[in-house]
């Protein structure tokens, strides 16, 4: 009898030690802060390369730096791709990432390299573009509103009701135009600003890119976005116009970050470096994604805004991008504008 059950017993512990392994190799976490057709693109095009099968989640870059702070004793993600920099930033300053350098390291542009090594190669820059808002121009004309141009053009009261911008808590485009603007007018003049924008906005949307999907359906006139986002609807047939303001703007450095104790390691390593070639970032294309990649050699489209004629200010991403300094700006956000009757 003895000799019996370990001969039936054997092949169900050599089975579970033959599969177990490979079940594991398979597998990728994947958080996605980007657009979602990018996202889905990103996950289907590294399963396709490599086998590795990857469950994807996708959410802002402020809701997915919380999810991995709340994770953090038990981390489920193995990588976080996309987003603004800054969420990443502070991921890095508060030991939720892994330090890593790619082989193809040297085939990135200085300012990616610059955000990786200000974070202690915990990081590491894939996108860049510039802030600003796009406006629906049969909507702002059927209001009969004058074009804007300007910051301060969205503080007049024509504009009332007509704005819609992310909530910056959420939102990695919001937080990064909160920051903009305090860097551009000082910070009193900046939360003044703020309060004024305010009594202009329609609602505070969860999502970056939302204001905008808002503007070309019609549902909205003005959504502050990155330009690539304001573009991208304009090159999908709807009567969006891009505006980069005329007193400066800030910039994003989007980033990539391996999560700190993930559980799949070794292939979270492998998407990072398949997703900073030149022919993967150029796919990008496929989904109208305009923002100005990474790699020096991959191809940007003509309608990507060009950031050498945009009045860019020296955004300051080690400070902004710090836990302090991003916890002290959405408190005063919170206490001081969001509080405001509209």
């Amino acid at each position: 009898m003895r000799k019996t059950r370990l001969l039936l017993l054997a092949p169900v512990v050599l089975a579970a030690s033959t599969l177990s392994p490979a079940y594991a190799a398979e597998k990728l976490t994947y958080y996605c802060s980007a657009q979602e057709d990018w996202c889905q693109l990103m996950a289907t095009g590294f399963e396709e390369a490599t086998g590795i099968k990857v469950s994807m989640t996708r959410k802002s870059s402020g809701e997915t730096l919380a999810q991995i702070k709340a994770e953090a004793s038990n981390p489920k993600g193995d990588i976080w791709w996309g987003g603004t920099g800054d969420p990443h930033l502070q991921a890095a300053e508060e030991g939720l990432s892994d330090a890593y350098e790619s082989p193809l390291r040297a085939e990135q542009h200085d300012w990616a390299i610059r955000q990786s090594e200000s974070a202690s190669n915990q990081t590491m820059g894939i996108y860049s573009g510039a802030l600003g808002y796009g406006y629906n121009e049969d909507v702002l004309k059927a209001n009969d509103l004058p074009a804007p141009q300007c910051w301060k053009d969205l503080l007049k009261p024509e504009y009332k009701g007509h704005v819609q911008m992310a909530n910056p808590n959420s939102s990695g485009t919001a937080y990064t135009t909160l920051a903009t603007i305090v860097q551009l007018f000082g910070e009193e003049e900046g939360f003044e600003f703020m309060k004024g924008l305010h009594k202009n906005i329609n609602q505070y949307t969860k999502s970056g890119s939302a204001p905008i999907k808002a503007a070309a359906r019609g549902e909205n006139t003005i959504g502050i976005v990155f330009l690539h986002d304001a573009v991208k609807q304009a090159a999908s047939g709807f009567p969006i116009k891009a505006v980069a303001p005329c007193e400066g703007t800030g910039y994003e450095i989007g980033g990539m970050s391996l999560i700190k104790g993930g559980r799949n390691p070794e292939n979270a390593r492998k998407f990072y470096d398949w997703a900073l070639q030149a022919d993967v970032q150029t796919r990008a294309l496929e989904v109208k994604a305009f923002q100005v990649m990474s790699n020096k050699s991959a191809t940007s489209s003509p309608m990507a805004p060009d950031l050498a004629s945009i009045k860019l200010i020296d955004y300051d991403f080690k400070k902004y991008g710090s836990s302090a300094e991003r916890k002290r700006l959405l408190k005063k956000w919170d206490d001081e504008v969001s509080v405001l009757p509209q």
